[in-house]
């Protein structure tokens, strides 16, 4: 999981001292997230790419006042969301999917399955299960337990209340709680997936 601090400390590298390692750093350690959560809104690898890297060029022409940020994670992931968006409606054709539309998969599970002693095949059931969600349902988990956004980030992010979240959130762990096998063959996994925040 990626930290705010991480984020924080290679934008004051970058702002004050034009450090290229630190962008590079900064680079790899958003790239790929961020074009996994374009492609969701705009469902194009191609175009997301393009959205990271424009994403990426106003990053450095900004380095300057982006160390002021205070929740620098937040704001890259709603840069990132603003410039799918605006690519989706530049085609006329093309209406910007809600939320419910994305495209998303919980890719990495959001412990240590080394610390936890499970096999890889108990993390494929387990993350099966998590990507039974509702697509609404799924990218709010996502941004909560793989991102580790907050539930008003998440609000903020993705333009609803924090009322919704929490429901939303409610319904993934009352879904996962269901999965009977997933609860009986991984009863420690279970209960550190359905913790609330």
């Amino acid at each position: 999981m990626i930290h705010n601090s991480q984020i924080k400390e290679l934008l004051v590298q970058l702002a004050e001292e034009q450090c290229e390692k630190a962008y590079k750093s900064l680079f790899l350690l958003l790239h790929n997230r961020l074009i996994e959560f374009s492609a969701a809104i705009v469902k194009s690898q191609e175009d997301a790419e393009e959205i990271v890297s424009d994403f990426f060029i106003k990053v450095w022409q900004k380095r300057t006042v982006l160390a002021t940020i205070e929740n620098p994670k937040l704001y890259c992931f709603v840069s990132v969301k603003n410039l799918s968006i605006n690519r989706l409606s530049s085609n006329k054709k093309i209406v910007a999917p809600l939320v419910e539309e994305w495209d998303t998969n919980i890719n990495s599970p959001f412990f240590n399955p080394e610390e936890l002693m499970i096999s890889k095949e108990a993390v494929a059931k387990i993350m099966f299960s998590v990507n039974q969600l509702p697509p609404k349902c799924k990218v709010i988990f996502k941004m909560v337990k793989e991102e580790g956004l907050k539930y008003h980030e998440v609000a903020q992010l993705l333009e609803i209340s924090p009322k919704t979240v929490e429901a939303q959130m409610a319904i993934a762990f009352r879904r996962i709680k269901q999965c009977t096998e997933f609860k009986n063959e991984f009863p420690e996994v279970h209960s550190l997936l359905t913790r609330s925040k």
